[in-house]
């Protein structure tokens, strides 16, 4: 059954929310875990996001993903793949919200280096944020029941964006 794009205005208790994450996801996962960064629309002030947080895990290597993702099943986090072929494995824990989405990530992973780009240059550009909300708010309206269209239909100013924060970082 498909389910909803539900849009919620930004929530100060994310931060929090993330820190909470962030500290469950280090017991759980132990040593290998190398950082531990919030992502998404939930890591922006002022954004409007979907009420779940997106969450990278990078660990120390690619041979950490199968105890991790062993760890993360234990917690009650449900798999979720590989689905892009790009070392990204993601999970979901289905709880009150906000949901917590993770995704294991190797060192130097590009999808996450990008991700990371993505979530800077919004905090840092009003007008970026401003922009990407509208867009976010209308992909919504226009796809309410079709989340893979709503992210398919975002791709070409997430990618506009990345490139406009890699120049800044030159």
């Amino acid at each position: 059954m498909p389910t909803l794009v539900e849009l919620v205005p930004y929530d100060p208790k994310w931060a929090n929310d993330f820190s909470t994450a962030e500290g469950l996801l280090r017991k759980t996962l132990g040593e290998c875990v190398v950082a531990v960064e919030h992502i998404g629309s939930t890591a922006v002030p002022r954004l409007a996001a979907k009420p779940i947080l997106d969450v990278d895990v990078i660990v120390s290597g690619l041979g950490d993903i199968p105890d991790a993702s062993a760890a993360l099943i234990r917690a009650g986090f449900e798999p979720r793949g590989n689905r892009y072929d790009d070392d990204v494995w993601a999970f979901l824990l289905k709880c009150p919200s906000p949901q917590i989405r993770v995704y294991l990530c190797p060192p130097t992973n590009q999808t996450h280096e990008r991700r990371m780009l993505f979530r800077n240059y919004l905090r840092q550009h009003d007008d970026a944020a401003l922009a990407y909300s509208t867009l976010k708010r209308r992909l919504a309206e226009q796809f309410p029941y079709d989340g893979d269209r709503y992210t398919l239909e975002k791709s070409a100013f997430i990618s506009k964006t990345v490139c406009a924060a890699q120049k800044d970082t030159v």
